[in-house]
């Protein structure tokens, strides 16, 4: 089998937890995990993952990745299980963060628990500020400051919003997007 959740989490509640827990409880199955979080003003987005492989030959792909605006906050606490018996496992998993504020703050802890030993595994995260080098480059080319940023945000979350199949949803979380950004 193969299952796909997908995680939107956009500003208007000062809080959100999302906890995810998924066991992989027969042989061959598949999981992939994305998330996308914009915050903004001073709010929380508080991200929970665990993937339990329990069998061979499973795989599961986690991509989660966060914009951050104002004095937000958020944390991604991701965690793989590979069980002894879960030889052949590929399980792969990403946090990226892009802060758009001096004032906003990630913690990323992805993490690993591996008690098999043919596997292929691996995890990170990345926190960084808006490349302003970037946004000079779309600005000399003719394109606003508010219009480079959003463009900028866009091409970050395409990651996860690509993997939208229904392009009705999809289209919809693009404009949201845009509209967080006209916004901030």
């Amino acid at each position: 089998s193969n299952y796909s959740n997908y995680t939107f989490s956009f500003p208007g509640s000062d809080l959100i937890r999302n906890n995810l827990t998924i066991h992989l409880n027969d042989k061959d199955l598949e999981s992939h995990l994305y998330g996308l979080y914009l915050s903004a003003g001073k709010q929380l987005v508080d991200n929970h993952t665990e993937v339990h492989h329990k069998f061979p030959n499973g795989e599961s792909n986690q991509l989660y990745k966060g914009i951050l605006l104002d004095e937000s906050k958020a944390v991604f606490n991701g965690k793989i299980f590979v069980y002894e018996d879960a030889q052949k496992t590929n399980a792969f998993q990403q946090s990226n963060n892009l802060l758009f504020s001096e004032k906003a703050t990630v913690n990323a802890k992805p993490q690993l628990e591996i008690f098999a030993d043919d596997v292929k595994c691996s995890h990170g995260t990345t926190i960084g500020q808006m490349d302003k080098e970037a946004l000079f480059y779309l600005q000399s080319r003719g394109i606003g400051a508010q219009s480079a940023k959003t463009l900028m945000m866009a091409a970050f979350a395409f990651d996860v919003t690509e993997k939208v199949k229904n392009p009705t949803l999809r289209s919809y979380l693009e404009k949201e997007i845009k509209k967080i950004m006209v916004e901030a």
